[in-house]
């Protein structure tokens, strides 16, 4: 049989996008539910028939999902919350979407809520949080996976199924009253596992992946106990389906004895992020077992290096032999760009060192076959020389940036003043109410501004033209926000087209595609830049439009900046040096926009950091020495500031417990967080651990389409009173409006605006 090739999954939203353009259509009613799920269908079709040309032997199904696949597994197990009216059955696209976006207009408070979403491990993709009771019942309640599977073998592919491991399931949600552990549901939800496995099996399913990305965290021996129950139930229940264990995102580190344990039929392996697991699981591999070495990362865009790559496969085939062997990418493809194929404006020299996800599966077909002597040698020299050639580019590595970092020091991480000297002289130059409104920056972007945006990239429209147009919605959006009585205004940052990507056009070091387009959330997708070399800021990048909007108004405009850990984190980083160093290195280049916004009149900056918690290590030893950097070059980036200077930052979709500390370490003037959709409770971190600055908890969802009514906020702001300072409070969204419709989002900032007066009513 020889050494096979294995992929995890494979990017869901189609080469150009198909799926965000048919879900929003089928959200507006312009295409029906029929129409829909025809062109999902396509996309499959056309992902299981590519992979197969490629020479892909193990080929994922149910990878694919119209949103997300946490949310796939709630509505297969039938774990549906009961405020969405589910009655059993089967459950429907109503349903799904509900849970995924909320319901508009239906009683309490103007709609049902979505459930809550997260970042998946240290990624930029969200999932949907399952929500658990004490008496929660699981059945299966939606056959996707079946049917897919079906599909599939019409079109002639035997695929391998991918479900999300029933103690990943379980760990990754949360309960939604107190007194148990999530984890206990284990025996209620194992039949339904069974039942579905042994389904597959019927339908001629040879392998089953199931996905446990938790195995690389901390656990307890008590979770421990409940994987090896688990697996032991699943095995029983269906003993002649051939398992697959995955975990990826790290390494296993103490849980290799325990995956191992797990009774499966291959285990697969992330050996980008944890390549010190292949000696200790060679030496402990059960007999029999198969091993899939994940040697493509999953998560970048870099080609991959031969040597490396066969050095590690070679000794596994020492070892275990080319039978029992696979070669894989790292993790889901799901987090990497579709294909090359028209990225024609890339420098040449770079191009050649990119691989997405459709190159990854040429690579991992291509490692398999030289690892097994079935491919010519001159593909590995070739592959040698191109690395070699690329660390000599002139353009990677910049002196004068590295001379600046060599002069960094303590003082340069340090605001002159403590936090009430700053407040008393911000207060002086920003005469604010109680119970401040603001928004956390970009505004609703229609298709006519991005119309204009394309017609100026593509040189139809002249830089006065479309500089003419941005003003012009710049200045109805100032106007706007002083009819409805927002007290910090913001620019709208209608010249972005993404929060990162902005940047990355205007820094030394940054380069960016034409259509590398990954998934963050549902239909949300985005164009992650690439580092390649040294960053450096050649002139102002936001003062322009920052300016001209506060020439507008008497009140008060913020400075839109994204910070250094989050324009990192979410971008394709170079690989030939540590993240710590590329994060300083932007953060010297914000340090200089910090100090022209400024010079400009500009009286509050925000800096925004969403990625800070996405960026911790999955080791709790290893969060002292992440934090440290990332706090630095915040610090480095925000403290140049002057005292009077307000600075904000804005954090979102993450668990804040974790990082408090870190969170005031920061020092920013004022901190706002995403927490209307868990109803306050994150701020429940800040009880025992106070945050002593100005906070602003957002208190509705802007990645639902309800909008909140005024009663609703009110509350929200009364439950923050009995955990903050009234005095520190602060009113406002919980991300960016940028994803929403322009009608929406207005009746919710009223609203916002309405629920501030009336708190002012309340507390004087």
């Amino acid at each position: 049989m020889g050494m096979r090739t294995n992929n995890l999954g494979f990017p869901r939203i189609g080469e150009n996008r198909e799926l965000k353009k048919a879900t929003e259509a089928f959200w507006k009613r312009d295409i029906t539910a029929a129409q829909l799920l025809q062109r999902a269908a396509r996309i499959r079709e056309n992902n299981w028939l590519l992979q197969a040309g490629m020479g892909i032997d193990l080929i994922p199904s149910n990878d694919f999902s119209l949103y997300d696949s946490m949310l796939d597994m709630c509505c297969t197990l039938g774990a549906v919350p009961d405020r969405f009216g589910w009655s059993g059955g089967a459950v429907g696209l109503d349903t799904y979407f509900a849970m995924a976006r909320g319901v508009e207009g239906a009683e309490p408070h103007g709609g049902t809520p979505p459930l809550e979403m997260t970042k998946w491990f240290d990624t930029n993709y969200h999932y949907l949080v399952p929500e658990f009771h004490r008496r929660q019942r699981f059945r299966l309640s939606l056959t996707k996976a079946l049917d897919e599977f079906e599909e599939g073998r019409r079109l002639g592919t035997l695929t391998k199924p991918v479900l999300i491991g029933p103690v990943s399931f379980l760990a990754l949600g949360k309960e939604k009253e107190g007194g148990f552990d999530r984890l206990s549901l284990l025996p209620d939800l194992l039949p339904v596992y069974s039942e579905l496995l042994s389904t597959l099996a019927g339908l001629g399913a040879q392998w089953v992946q199931l996905d446990e990305p938790c195995l690389i965290l901390d656990l307890t021996q008590e979770q421990k106990q409940d994987y090896l129950g688990a697996y032991r139930q699943l095995r029983e229940s269906v003993p002649g389906l051939r398992l697959m264990i995955a975990s990826y995102f790290g390494p296993l580190g103490d849980n290799v004895e325990l995956m191992l344990g797990l009774p499966a039929a291959a285990y697969h392996l992330d050996l980008v992020r944890g390549g010190e697991d292949l000696a200790p699981v060679l030496a402990a591999m059960p007999a029999g077992a198969e091993l899939s070495l994940g040697v493509i990362n999953g998560r970048n865009v870099w080609k991959n290096d031969y040597t490396r790559s066969l050095e590690a496969i070679g000794k596994a085939k020492e070892r275990m032999g080319s039978d029992r062997l696979m070669v894989a990418p790292s993790c889901s493809l799901l987090h990497s760009p579709i294909t090359l194929a028209g990225e024609t404006g890339l420098p040449p020299e770079l191009r050649k060192m990119l691989a997405f996800a459709v190159e990854k599966l040429g690579e991992t077909a291509e490692l398999a076959a030289l690892a097994e002597n079935r491919r010519d040698r001159s593909k590995l020299e070739a592959n040698r020389r191109s690395h070699q050639a690329w660390r000599q580019q002139p353009e990677i590595h910049q002196p004068q940036v590295q001379q600046r970092l060599r002069e960094i020091g303590a003082p340069h991480l340090q605001r002159s003043g403590a936090f009430p000297e700053r407040l008393a002289k911000q207060k002086e130059i920003l005469p604010l109410p109680l119970f401040p409104t603001t928004t956390i920056g970009s505004f609703p972007q229609t298709g006519e501004l991005r119309a204009v945006r394309q017609k100026f990239r593509q040189e139809k429209l002249s830089r006065e033209e479309y500089e003419g147009f941005i003003e012009e919605r710049i200045r109805q959006l100032i106007k706007r926000q002083e009819e409805i009585g927002l007290d910090l205004l913001v620019h709208g940052e209608f010249e972005r087209s993404d929060m990162v990507e902005y940047f990355a056009e205007l820094l030394d070091g940054f380069t960016f595609t034409a259509n590398g387009w990954v998934q963050s959330y549902g239909s949300r997708c985005v164009k992650p830049p690439i580092i390649y070399g040294d960053v450096q800021r050649a002139k102002p990048m936001t003062v322009r439009w920052s300016a001209y909007a506060q020439s507008l108004t008497d009140r008060p405009v913020k400075g839109m900046l994204t910070g250094p850990v989050t324009i990192q984190q979410w971008s394709f980083v170079r690989e030939d040096q540590p993240p710590s160093e590329t994060a300083r290195q932007i953060a010297l280049a914000l340090r200089d926009e910090v100090g022209d916004l400024e010079a400009a009149g500009i009286k509050a900056i925000q800096i925004d950091e969403p990625a800070l918690r996405e960026g911790l290590p999955f080791k709790k030893k290893e969060w002292g020495g992440y934090l440290q950097w990332a706090v630095d070059s915040f610090r480095l980036a925000s403290c140049g500031a002057r005292d009077e200077t307000q600075i904000h930052s804005h954090m979102c979709y993450a668990e804040f417990g974790d990082i408090i500390e870190a969170i005031i370490a920061l020092d920013a003037d004022v901190l706002s967080i995403e927490a209307s959709r868990s109803q306050m409770e994150l701020l429940a971190d800040f009880r025992d651990n106070p945050y002593p600055n100005h906070i602003g908890p957002g208190i509705y969802d802007v990645h639902s389409p309800r909008i909140p009514e005024v009663a609703e906020i009110v509350t929200l702001l009364e439950k923050a009173c009995r955990v903050l300072p009234k005095v520190n409070i602060w009113v406002n969204p919980d991300c960016g409006l940028k994803t929403r419709g322009e009608i929406e989002a207005w009746a919710s900032l009223k609203n916002m605006a309405a629920a501030a007066k009336e708190m002012r009513k309340r507390w004087g």
